[in-house]
């Protein structure tokens, strides 16, 4: 089978099982596949987007699979633009995105023999974060139909490295008409009763959506992270951090939800106490402190606790000024996106509970790829507001090209206090010189972030206040803020 029939046929087979979406980096030995998601697209029956680098394509895909629950594909071509896929492929696999990573290669037999931008194995790249699939140059029909089909079964992300021989392409071939049915399966889902009483709390981190309803189901106070998708509603605490001061050493139970990771002290707490968990389908088990006593996929309460118990977790707090700017863009967002910095920690301290559409990267809480990762949930929601720190941005700064994506409605803004401030609660803090911590941790940067959204076409502004804020808020996407803090 030729390179450009063998593509043609593995995304025609793809499409079929639901995949609608291709992002696809330029290169030489991928060039057929490049072909056969165009001719979807022209087809409508797929999109494509085209990005400069693989790094930034790969987060914007995680980004789209995140925000739709479907699976997105990844199309690059063979060497280290294969091994810019690893970030966004390492965050998928420890938050259960789907993301299909379709690498080119060379043939089998250039491996270990000096052949131009050919890795010694590149099938299998990406180890335990990818299931590893592979199709050969001389790959029949049904052998990538069944490749086809276990992409499409995978929660997470899973590789196709495929194998293409010269000629790479040949535009005149059209894109067969492919009938994959994939079904998935049906898991038994185990339940556990969980006792209720007036000395249980119950937590959400990331992926603990449905916290929310057993907390209210037993009247029980809801410890919810920003990014769980569960702060909201009459249970959950507006400054639980500051509630768990009040109520110390009366808390003996806690009920946890998805994959909490912002604070110290929930940490604490889940150490200290009798820990029952509803495992997450998306972010895997939970038991850092292996502790944990009970665990199931859906956990039910037995009971009502008292509401002196939840009455007992109302305290009252001034916010400071940072506390005010992040609580602000917290309540003027409908769709929000949280990078990992001091911002969403601060916002843990004192969000109001809310009913928002809320997104992050909790899987391993890194900054790379953030700005990349709202531009696919802008482009496939819509109007969304990313809050970030200044270094988080710059980290992922060659994520505001928009080359081939349009005018996106995304709103970046960014807390800048020049630097990471987020290690100056780190033991180290007090451990070295203030100088050495500075250059080693807080990092300070000094880059003109007016000059930096002119050169990729954003709108900007700065703001020194609130007031400030609230009329560069007006701007439309894609725009850059800068709340300077």
């Amino acid at each position: 089978m030729s390179s450009q029939s063998l593509s043609n046929t593995l995304l025609a087979a793809l499409n079929s099982g639901g995949l609608k979406r291709f992002f696809i980096a330029p290169g030489s030995r991928s060039q057929a596949l490049a072909i056969a998601a165009a001719k979807l697209e022209t087809s409508d029956k797929a999109t494509t987007h085209v990005r400069l680098d693989e790094r930034s394509l790969a987060f914007t895909a995680l980004g789209t699979a995140l925000a739709t629950k479907e699976p997105a594909a990844v199309i690059v071509t063979s060497g280290t633009a294969a091994g810019n896929l690893l970030p966004a492929t390492l965050e998928a696999h420890h938050s259960g995105v789907p993301l299909i990573l379709i690498t080119a290669d060379r043939p089998a037999r250039l491996r270990a023999a000096g052949a131009n931008q050919t890795l010694d194995n590149q099938a299998g790249l990406f180890g335990f974060a990818a299931k590893s699939l592979e199709l050969e140059v001389d790959a029949t029909e049904s052998e990538i139909l069944q490749v086809a089909t276990e992409a499409l079964a995978c929660s997470g992300p899973v590789q196709i490295n495929v194998q293409f021989d010269l000629p790479l392409s040949d535009g005149s071939l059209q894109v067969p008409v492919i009938r994959l049915e994939h079904q998935p399966e049906d898991t038994e889902l185990t339940k556990l009763s969980v006792p209720v009483d007036e000395s249980t709390v119950v937590i959400a981190g990331a992926g603990g959506g449905a916290a929310r309803a057993f907390a209210e189901a037993a009247n029980l106070p809801l410890l919810a992270e920003p990014s769980s998708g569960a702060r909201s509603g009459s249970h959950a605490l507006q400054f639980p951090l500051k509630a768990l001061e009040k109520v110390q050493g009366k808390i003996s139970r806690v009920v946890v939800f998805g994959k909490p990771t912002l604070s110290r002290p929930i940490q604490r707490l889940i150490s200290e106490s009798e820990v029952w968990v509803e495992r997450s389908a998306d972010y895997g088990n939970f038991d850092p402190h292996q502790n944990v006593k009970f665990a199931a996929d859906r956990l039910i309460p037995s009971g009502r606790a008292g509401d002196a118990w939840l009455q007992s977790f109302q305290v009252e707090y001034q916010l400071d000024e940072r506390e005010q700017f992040v609580s602000w863009v917290w309540n003027s967002s409908e769709r929000l996106v949280l990078g990992a910095s001091e911002l969403i920690r601060e916002l843990d301290r004192v969000a109001p509970p809310r009913d928002l559409e809320i997104y992050s990267n909790r899987g391993l809480a890194g900054i790379d790829g953030t700005v990349s990762t709202a531009l696919g949930i802008a482009l496939s929601k819509g109007e969304t507001t990313l809050l970030v720190g200044d270094l988080t941005l710059l980290h992922d700064a060659g994520g505001l090209n928009l080359s081939d994506l349009g005018q996106l409605p995304l709103r970046i803004v960014v807390g800048n206090d020049n630097g990471g401030r987020i290690f100056s609660g780190l033991e180290v803090a007090s451990e070295i010189s203030g100088a050495s911590f500075e250059r080693l941790f807080t990092t300070p940067q000094q880059v003109d972030l007016a000059a930096l959204a002119a050169a990729y076409g954003w709108k900007y502004e700065r703001c020194n206040s609130l007031a400030q804020l609230t009329q560069a808020w007006k701007l439309s996407g894609p725009a850059l803020i800068a709340y300077q803090l």
